[in-house]
């Protein structure tokens, strides 16, 4: 094997074992192969042409970069020309359904896979460069938790901590917060095989928070869990982001996604389709609203002010409440309730609604979700 392949392998192969997956370092060495050295490169500049990379520049708000990155197992491009960043302190949601170009592309953030093209930056750090530097900053989790029937929480814990380089005091002081914020710590002495799925994933968050990375990668960590489950590490994820950590995380559950999340990236057959905040995103996409407002009296007078103006669509009269699609913006929103009080309409309530995160999704997707 060609020596400075062997060393990214055996690199590559500690991290295996530091996120718990063991059992993957082989087939991932051999994966790792391909992507070293000219070799997948010179294929990706078959693919893209002759343009370069330019200069490293992450500004001080952005923690996280994905710059033009492609990844290629064969003639299949997994993820192709994806480039998003996330900013410091919050937490940005990865959407996409199986075999999207999710776990490749947080993988290739995680250092555990090489990209065919592009880069990924942690801290300004490149992922492709100076993988042992990105490591100290990061923590990741996976979507699948290993085997470690033998081992007791603390242990496992105690493992992964002393993997990380953390020794003497310090370890047990990491020890102790990851137990306690995980709500783990009465069971620190319980073997892992008696876990429900619940705790095992906490335990799994607590492996990937055992060195205080400012940085967290986390792949489907609501997935299997009960609705209990489900709030507590929504909560948890929220404190950590609270705390200054900036968080990538992918989910199925969508409406979890829109609630703890601070902007999102929607992906499909490996391409990045949107990203912004929730709320940008659902006004890229819809040009209309529905808005109810509820007059109290002399609601059909209303109704006919209303029906004139430009942007208003048919008007449902339901008692006191007049439901219709509106085509402006907040502005002309706006000027629309003005435009009652003026008219001395009494206007109790305005309320809009506007399309969920699973709607929202469907509508970027429609045409291309198999």
């Amino acid at each position: 094997m060609h020596e400075q392949g062997k060393k990214i392998l055996d690199a590559n192969a500690k991290v295996e074992l530091a996120i718990g997956d063991s059992s993957a370092a082989v087939n991932e060495a051999g994966a790792a192969q391909i992507s070293i050295g000219n070799k997948t490169h010179s294929h990706a500049t078959r693919e893209l042409g002759s343009a370069s990379l330019p200069a490293v520049h992450v500004r001080s708000e952005d923690c996280i970069e994905i710059r033009r990155l492609y990844r290629f197992f064969g003639e299949t491009k997994a993820v192709e020309d994806v480039s998003f960043t996330v900013k410091r302190g919050h937490v940005f949601g990865y959407i996409g359904p199986n075999g999207a170009g999710k776990t490749t592309s947080m993988r290739i953030l995680a250092t555990l896979d090489l990209p065919s093209y592009g880069d990924s930056f942690i801290d300004g750090l490149s992922c492709v460069n100076d993988p042992e530097l990105v490591r100290r900053r990061l923590g990741f989790m996976p979507d699948s938790f290993g085997t470690y029937r033998d081992v007791n929480c603390r242990e496992y814990l105690d493992f992964f901590a002393r993997a990380y380089g953390v020794t003497g005091a310090e370890r047990n002081r990491r020890l102790s917060w990851v137990l306690g914020f995980t709500g783990t710590e009465g069971m620190a002495s319980k073997p892992i095989r008696g876990l429900s799925k619940g705790m095992k994933q906490r335990l799994c968050l607590g492996r990937a928070l055992i060195h205080d990375p400012s940085v967290l990668i986390l792949d489907e960590p609501a997935a299997g869990l009960d609705p209990r489950a489900r709030i507590d590490l929504r909560r948890m994820i929220r404190d950590l982001a609270d705390q200054g950590k900036t968080i990538l995380i992918s989910s199925h559950i969508l409406t979890e996604l829109a609630e703890m999340c601070d902007s999102v990236g929607i992906i499909e057959q490996g391409k990045l389709l949107a990203t912004g905040s929730v709320e940008e995103i659902q006004d890229q996409q819809v040009e209309k609203r529905e808005l109810a407002i509820r007059v109290l009296e002399r609601s059909n007078e209303a109704a006919a002010v209303l029906q004139a103006l430009e942007h208003v669509g048919e008007i449902i009269i339901d008692g006191e409440l007049l439901r219709f699609e509106f085509a402006g913006d907040m502005r002309e929103q706006a000027e629309l309730l003005a435009l009652l009080f003026a008219r001395g309409f009494p206007v109790a309530e305005c309320t809009s609604h506007r399309q969920s995160l699973e709607d929202v999704f469907l509508q970027v997707t429609e045409g291309l979700v198999q």
